[in-house]
C-alpha cells in the first residue's frame, strides 16, 4: 500500500493505478462502517484510494475540529488489511495551498435545511473539499455512507449539476450516469444495539450511549408507522426522543424535498446527547398497508466489539 501526502506524490501514484479507480473520502478515525465502504470499493474497482483528511473548512465556530478523533496508525492498518492500493493523507496546507478557498461550491437551497440550518457553513466546506478530492484523485466511483444522508444527496446533486468527471462516453463508469463520476451510497452500519456507527460515538459516556439509542428506536418506530401516514410516522418517532435534545426530526422524500403522501420517504433526526451531536436517518414507506407490522431494517448490524477498542477500528 502506498501512502502519500503531497499533490506531486498523489499524481505520480495515481498514474500507476488501474483503469477503474474507486475513492473513499474520509476524515479518519475509521470504524466498521468505513470498512464496509472500503470493502465495497475494493470489490467493484481495479484499485482503490482512501483519503484521510480532517477538513477544517466544514467545521463551524465552537465545533469539535481540535478534538475530532485522529487514529492514523489504526486507519492505515485497516486500509492495508482491506486491500487499498493508495492512501492520501494531506495536511490543510496541501489541500488549501493559499490558506483558504476563496472560490467555493455553493450547496444551494438544499444546503440551508436540516443540517444546514444548524451548521450554515458546513456543506459549503464539504462540497468544496469533495470537489477538490475528485479533481486530484480522478476516480471513476466514489463511496459515501447513507448515515450522512444529506451530504450524500448534495454530493450527487453537485456531480450532476457540475458534470464532474464527465468524459463524453460511458467508458468504465457503467454504474454511474454515462460518462460521469459514479456516487455510490452504502447502507448505515450499526452497533449491535442499533446505534449508528460514528467517529463521534467515542465521546459518549455509558449513560449517554443508552440515551442515544433513542435515535435509532425513533427511526424504527417511525418506519413501522409508515402505513398510517406522515403524521403517524413523526408522532411515533417523537415519542422515543424525550430523553435527548432534539435539533430536528423531519420526514422528506428520498431527494430531501417535501414528503409525499404515499411512497418512498426518508426520516431524519439530529439530537444532542450530552456534549455530543448525533445524526441518523432511515427509509420509510408511506401509505402502504402491507408495511403494517413490518420492521424496516435501519442498516447492517456488526458483531459486538471490545469497548476498550472503541473508535480504533
Amino acid at each position: 500500500m502506498n501512502v502519500v501526502q503531497t499533490r506531486e506524490e498523489l499524481a505520480a501514484a495515481r498514474a500507476e493505478l488501474g483503469s477503474r479507480v474507486g475513492l473513499v473520502p474520509t476524515m479518519g478515525a475509521l470504524h466498521a462502517g468505513h470498512r464496509t465502504l472500503v470493502e465495497r470499493a475494493v470489490a467493484e474497482n481495479d484499485d482503490v484510494t482512501v483519503s484521510i483528511f480532517v477538513n477544517p473548512m466544514q467545521f463551524g465556530p465552537n465545533e469539535d475540529l481540535d478534538r475530532y478523533p485522529r487514529t492514523m496508525d489504526a486507519d492505515l492498518a485497516m486500509c492495508e488489511a482491506a486491500g487499498v492500493e493508495l492512501v492520501f493523507t494531506p495536511t490543510p496546507a496541501v489541500v488549501y495551498p493559499n490558506g483558504t478557498a476563496e472560490v467555493t461550491v455553493d450547496p444551494g437551497p438544499l444546503g440551508t435545511v436540516l443540517e444546514g440550518r444548524s451548521r450554515p457553513t458546513h456543506f459549503r466546506g464539504v462540497l468544496t473539499v469533495v470537489a477538490k478530492l475528485f479533481s486530484l484523485v480522478r476516480p471513476d466511483q466514489a463511496y459515501f455512507g447513507e448515515k450522512d444522508y444529506q451530504q450524500l444527496a448534495l454530493i450527487r446533486r453537485m456531480v450532476r449539476d457540475l458534470d464532474l468527471g464527465y468524459s463524453g462516453h460511458p467508458g468504465p463508469r457503467a454504474r454511474g450516469t454515462a460518462g460521469t463520476l459514479g456516487v455510490v451510497g452504502c447502507p448505515t452500519v450499526r452497533e449491535p444495539d442499533g446505534l449508528a456507527m460514528s467517529s463521534r460515538n467515542i465521546y459518549l459516556s455509558a449513560a449517554d450511549w443508552q440515551r442515544a439509542l433513542g435515535l435509532s428506536q425513533a427511526l424504527r418506530d417511525g418506519a413501522e408507522a409508515g402505513a398510517k401516514g406522515a403524521d403517524a410516522v413523526l408522532d411515533a418517532a417523537r415519542a422515543q426522543l424525550s430523553d435527548v435534545d432534539v435539533d430536528y426530526l423531519e420526514l422528506r422524500d428520498p431527494d430531501l424535498g417535501p414528503a409525499p403522501e404515499r411512497g418512498a420517504a426518508r426520516l431524519l433526526v439530529a439530537a444532542r446527547v450530552g456534549p455530543t451531536r448525533l445524526i441518523d436517518n432511515a427509509p420509510v414507506s408511506l401509505g402502504d398497508p402491507l408495511s403494517l407490522g413490518y420492521q424496516v431494517p435501519l442498516g447492517d448490524p456488526v458483531p459486538p466489539r471490545d469497548p476498550a477498542s472503541q473508535g480504533d477500528d
